[in-house]
């Protein structure tokens, strides 16, 4: 019995990448570094109002934890769901994904602290330190909503929650709890931006090995999908117009290189489609 316990215990906590294993330890050294060393703080995390002299913040932030359950949350996040995506983007576009994500999703938390300020002249929104990984973590769920869009996770016999809507919920819950506590300009911009900064990256950014397109411009992955059914017609109008923005040029492209036939693809592709979804 305390053998196969222990074996199952193994094969949980096996099986993690070496590049999520360093990422890790990452995460922990500067959450170490800012619980010894308070000062640190101004120096890893962003604080807007010291970003422009310290413009490094906007790449340090994310991978600061203030907290020791941020810490530990963040650490098995990357972890669990990395062994999950790592394998199927690769170790390069893993973390050139976090990498791009981290840094994105700082800037557009910069932008808004200071718009804030600007709107309500209060100086928290300057001064207050902002870090976490939780904005790379909320991408990574908008990956496994790609990739894994209709698997299923049993909350119990009665209920099942399929992976597409594990972003839509995270962002719900987070919008929720906002309305119930004072730090919510602590997290949930981050949240938010992290969210869609991931999907605008797989949508239009990512790079595929096996071709030389470029993000995923299927319907299954459209703005749209992130909402209930009903708010759809009134969603696709609105997110059609950045879709021609971000990707017109690079449709037209393609569609000359003769990997599309108008809306549908060519003979040879759906494998490779297929192929990176499983």
């Amino acid at each position: 019995m305390s053998s196969r316990l222990a074996t199952g215990g193994t094969s949980v906590f096996s099986g993690f990448t070496r590049l999520c294993k360093g990422l890790a330890v990452v995460l922990v050294v500067g959450s170490v570094i800012v619980q010894t060393f308070p000062p640190a703080v101004t120096y890893l995390t962003l604080i807007p109002a010291r970003t422009i002299p310290f413009a490094w913040n906007l790449i340090t932030a994310g991978y600061i934890e203030q907290s020791l359950v941020a810490m530990v949350a963040s650490t098995f996040g990357l972890l669990f769901i990395g062994r999950l995506l790592e394998p199927i983007w690769g170790s390069k576009e893993f973390l050139k994904f976090i990498v791009v994500v981290n840094f994105l999703t700082s800037v557009c938390v910069f932008v808004t602290a200071i718009a804030f300020y600007y709107i309500t002249r209060q100086e928290s929104y300057l001064y207050t330190p902002l870090s976490g990984f939780h904005g790379v973590l909320s991408g990574f769920l908008v990956g496994i909503k790609q990739i894994l869009p209709d698997q299923e996770l049993s909350m119990s016999p009665q209920l099942k929650l399929k992976t597409k809507w594990m972003p839509s919920l995270l962002l719900l819950l987070a919008i929720v709890i906002s309305f119930f506590t004072a730090e919510a300009a602590s997290y949930l911009p981050t949240f938010i931006f992290g969210t869609y900064v991931s999907w605008i990256y797989l949508r239009y950014l990512q790079s595929h090995p096996e071709t030389t397109l470029r993000g995923d411009p299927s319907d299954e992955f459209a703005f749209s999908t992130f909402f209930p059914s009903f708010l759809r017609p009134v969603i696709d109008p609105i997110a059609s117009i950045f879709d021609r923005l971000l990707c017109g040029r690079s449709r037209v492209s393609d569609e000359a290189d003769g990997y599309t036939l108008g809306s549908a693809p060519l003979p040879g592709s759906d494998p490779v489609e297929a192929s990176r979804r499983r």
